[in-house]
């Protein structure tokens, strides 16, 4: 396994660019969007309750969220957990108003709450990211953002970062493109696309186990987990080369062995 130390700074002669996550890896809304999901699920559940008979127990940010949710389009994340719960709601247009009669209604409910939270500012760039994205940039390589949400833009606006990315693949591109979500490599593979470099000289920084997965499946020459919510082992295990809590380990000139 590779360490912090050396992958730190990122040598040009190696690597030509590093793709980030957004939630999770550039700024704080992780917490945001768990907290959003769970409002949305448990309200589905107690009316699925109260029109089946069929109790269900409420939706663990914790469990649930890392199994079915993170890191997916929302109607990937929709479809997954109520599947592990043994339910099947019809699918529906894209844009179907916020409820609970359909995949995409539930996952638009998601977003209302997300958009208010992001109308009220909280969103919050994690220093050590930023301050690594700088290092990157200073070292000559060159960066982007690849990310499943449809608020990808908004979140970099709202913390202030967006100039500092090249790029950015998010789920509205994606879904544009009718490109997979991850653990499918594809829209890593579009952001390298776009910034006209080779997969095997570009890095993937992801804190969810289904981004990690994707770089690992994109054939990309470096992929960095970051545990804010997923076990080390676990994104040793879906593919991550090295794994650091916070990206200001990347900044160690000694560095810390990978965990």
């Amino acid at each position: 396994m590779t360490s912090p130390a050396a992958a730190g700074h990122l040598s040009s002669t190696r690597f030509d660019a590093v793709l980030f996550d957004l939630d999770g890896v550039l700024t704080s809304t992780a917490a945001l969007h768990t907290a959003c999901w769970k409002r949305v699920f448990d309200a589905f559940l107690d009316s699925w309750t109260q029109l089946t008979g069929d109790a269900q127990p409420p939706f663990d940010p914790s469990g649930d969220y890392l199994r079915f949710v993170d890191g997916k389009p929302r109607a990937a994340g929709v479809r997954d957990f109520l599947a592990s719960r043994g339910i099947a709601l019809p699918e529906a247009e894209h844009d179907a108003a916020p409820g609970d009669d359909s995949v995409q209604a539930v996952a638009n409910s998601k977003q209302e709450l997300v958009a208010l939270e992001l109308a009220e500012g909280n969103v919050e760039a994690f220093p050590g990211s930023i301050a690594w994205v700088h290092v990157l940039h200073d070292d000559g390589l060159r960066t982007a953002v690849v990310s499943s949400s449809e608020n990808c833009r908004a979140v970099l606006d709202a913390a202030g970062i967006g100039e500092l990315f090249e790029a950015v693949v998010d789920g509205t591109v994606a879904r544009e493109l009718a490109l997979p979500g991850k653990p499918a490599p594809d829209t890593f593979l579009e952001a390298a696309r776009r910034l006209d470099v080779e997969p095997g000289r570009t890095v993937v920084v992801e804190d969810a186990l289904v981004g990690v997965a994707a770089g690992r499946a994109g054939g990309f020459g470096l992929v960095v987990g970051v545990a804010r919510s997923a076990a080390p082992a676990d994104l040793h295990e879906h593919g991550a080369d090295i794994v650091v809590a916070d990206l200001e380990e990347m900044l160690e000139p000694e560095g810390r062995s990978s965990r």
